[in-house]
């Protein structure tokens, strides 16, 4: 694997923990600030809507310059958000760089996304994919509660600066390493003719499932906290182990399947969405335990994104070929909106803390609809292959 892959999964890791680690600093941050609990809150919604946003449109913007260049800019303002937000104490200013930062790591995340079949060889897509996620899990594991230590000895906004600093050092390393992306690259006819491509069925397919399968990811890690917090005792630190199992059992998911998607893709993705399914309904059955809770936190991450990640590199690759320049905004915009859905669909279910495991059961139910998405798309494919097979 090049080493350019892995400057840009550590890119990615500051990025990630850049979106999530603001929850354990939103008391201080609303403190500081003067503003509600609530109204601090926002700084993570409006992290997600830049997100949704700014994938397609930044991937647009984006192929006007080089490759090179659009990464380079990306990241680049990503960190002068944070610089920006570390020296400041009003909020709105605050919000206003989350929802830059956001729509720029949108961008840069879809541009790496697309930029994978330059640099890797085709066969090794779906494994490079996995090692550019594993930034986002890693960051779940180590960065958001390293970020939440740093926040809390000297302030939140030394989180911030730590974020800029490690997107500095990616800046000064990607340049010399990215020279393969000095060109454009998908063409000379106008970026907007490439979202033709969602005229065809299955890629519209692997997006859904891309859709589906985050938003049961989400869902319940979103309450994962919660329900572990309701099966052990106050100020545990279960909590916290909880939430790392889950991290760790992505980071794992996302490898192994990374290693395995590019000539098992179809098998994974269809037999992963049974999994997941199964692993969600175990998970909501065994919520009054904190065994059931410890052991499920695990395998449900492992399940969730070594498919997860398998369907985002599927997407890449499907509409890499005739869509260049947006096959990252579509695999991100897709991570994203099931990220968005997930959690709003849980909320809907989850009335109080005594009821956050329904949370699981919301996953089940996302699992269950990629499964049958799933089955049918391979279904369908069956029978494509068989008619060709009769008429040669």
């Amino acid at each position: 694997m090049p080493f350019v892959v892995f400057v840009l999964a550590a890119a990615v890791f500051a990025q990630g923990t850049s979106e999530f680690m603001l929850s354990g600093m939103l008391a201080d941050i609303a403190a500081d600030s003067g503003v509600s609990l609530g109204e601090a809150g926002l700084l993570t919604s409006v992290f997600a809507v830049g997100m949704v946003i700014g994938a397609p449109t930044m991937a647009m913007a984006a192929s006007a310059v080089p490759r090179r260049v659009a990464l380079m800019g990306f990241l680049a303002l990503f960190a002068l958000c944070h610089v920006v937000g570390a020296m400041t104490a009003n909020f709105a200013v605050l919000l206003g760089t989350r929802l830059v930062a956001a729509v720029a790591n949108a961008g840069f995340l879809a541009v790496v996304l697309a930029s994978l079949p330059v640099l890797v060889r085709p066969s090794l897509v779906g494994r490079a994919t996995a090692v550019i996620l594993s930034g986002v899990t890693i960051a779940c594991v180590a960065g958001v509660p390293a970020g939440t230590v740093v926040g809390q000895l000297w302030g939140w906004q030394s989180a911030f600066w730590a974020i800029a600093a490690l997107s500095a050092v990616a800046l000064v390393v990607l340049w010399p390493t990215t020279s393969a992306l000095a060109g454009r690259g998908g063409g000379s006819a106008p970026v907007w003719t490439e979202w033709r491509v969602l005229a065809q069925r299955r890629l519209l397919v692997v997006i859904g499932l891309g859709v589906l399968v985050n938003a049961a990811t989400f869902a319940g890690f979103t309450y994962l906290g919660t329900v572990a917090t309701a099966v052990s005792a106050p100020g545990s630190t279960w909590v916290a182990a909880a939430l790392a199992l889950f991290g760790i059992g992505s980071f794992l998911g996302v490898t192994v399947a990374g290693r395995c998607s590019d000539r098992y893709a179809r098998r994974i993705i269809t037999g992963g969405a049974v999994v997941v399914t199964a692993l969600w309904v175990l998970a909501a059955l065994s919520a009054h335990t904190l065994p059931g809770v410890l052991v499920l936190a695990l395998v449900s991450g492992a399940g969730s994104f070594g498919m997860g990640s398998t369907v985002i590199a599927s997407i890449v690759s499907s509409a890499s070929a005739t869509a260049p320049r947006i096959a990252g905004a579509l695999a991100t915009t897709a991570f994203n909106l099931g990220a968005i859905a997930g959690p709003a669909a849980a909320g809907l279910a989850v009335g109080d803390a005594a009821q956050a495991h329904r949370a699981f059961w919301i996953s089940a139910a996302f699992g269950a609809a990629a499964t049958l998405v799933a089955v049918l798309a391979a279904r369908r494919s069956s029978a494509a292959r068989a008619e060709e097979a009769v008429a040669a």
